[in-house]
């Protein structure tokens, strides 16, 4: 599936690539414009459809209530005990901690062999769903679907949400490689991707569950950044973290979806405690999941910050 772009040609009918900027300030207009709707909505009784194509919206996006008190050991809804705000506007919470973005960020820090790799620059970057490759690159990458929620909090104000702030999400493919890095997909540069969050201080990413490679637990990572300017440079990030997910979830995937076989084997010779970044905790970085493997799963995780 192709995803729906954010870019010039959507504005103004000519195809000219603008970069991460435009695509950002492209859907901010649209966040508004959607809340602008909704509160004519609700004051004529109007009815507001859903609208489709790329971007989280307030009418599909899903929070974690970062409230769960699983374990992290069953494949129903589990969650982090690392935050304990339910609206994002009252309680407490912890600020997540700050993790390496490794070796395969995409975001301009570093080079893949052939040059600097660097997603961010890409228009179209801007998407919900990441599955497909954007650009010049054709490929998608196949698994077990998964519709990822990070709800972006203050943890130095009473966990108000966060609206207006930009997050670059990447991770490896079922296979366990990188698109842009690895040698068979160094020319595709699917599962990465950017949203701006709304009002509610929510992101939505469709994509699909991770895959497990030799030496770590399965995991993403993410960005986050002021706002839609600071995303077009990794020098402006203002956290980098990583998300952990629920053990048990993770064998019944990798036992029995198609093309996670080495997953398992990879997975089945690491833990938490020997991964050499979850080993020194990860409770509020571990999602809330609920679904299966026929039917997908949905991964939520409040991320506190101090902003």
């Amino acid at each position: 599936m192709q995803p729906h772009r954010h870019d010039a040609a959507e504005e103004s009918g000519h195809d000219h690539d603008q970069g991460l900027a435009h695509d950002l300030a492209v859907l901010q207009r649209r966040r508004r414009a959607l809340g602008l709707l909704a509160g004519i909505a609700g004051l004529g009784g109007l009815t507001l459809l859903g609208c489709g194509g790329g971007g989280a919206d307030a009418g599909t996006s899903t929070t974690g209530t970062g409230t769960g008190t699983g374990t992290g050991t069953g494949t129903g809804s589990t969650g982090s005990t690392g935050s304990t705000s339910s609206t994002g506007t009252a309680g407490s919470c912890s600020v997540i901690p700050e993790e390496t973005a490794g070796p395969y960020p995409g975001d301009g820090s570093n080079g893949n062999g052939s040059g600097i790799a660097n997603v961010l620059a890409l228009s179209g970057i801007v998407r919900s769903d990441i599955r497909a490759s954007i650009g010049t690159a054709s490929g998608a990458a196949g698994g077990v679907p998964l519709t990822l929620t990070l709800k972006l909090v203050n943890a130095s104000s009473s966990c108000a949400d966060l609206s207006g702030y930009a997050i670059y999400l990447w991770h490896c493919d079922r296979e366990g490689r990188y698109s842009l890095y690895s040698a068979s997909v160094v020319n595709e540069n699917y599962l990465r991707g950017v949203q701006s969050t709304g009002s509610d201080g929510t992101v939505t990413f469709t994509t699909i569950f991770p895959g497990c490679y030799d030496g770590r637990m399965p995991h993403m990572h993410f960005e986050v950044y002021r706002n839609a300017g600071a995303a077009t440079s990794y020098a402006n990030k203002i956290k980098t973290s990583q998300i952990a997910f629920p053990t048990a979830a993770c064998t019944t995937v990798y036992s029995t979806a198609s093309g996670y076989s080495s997953s398992l084997t990879n997975f089945n010779r690491i833990s938490f405690a020997s991964d050499n970044v979850f080993s020194d905790g990860y409770t509020t970085q571990l999602a809330t999941l609920t679904g299966d493997v026929a039917n997908g799963y949905a991964a939520t995780l409040t991320v506190g910050i101090a902003a």
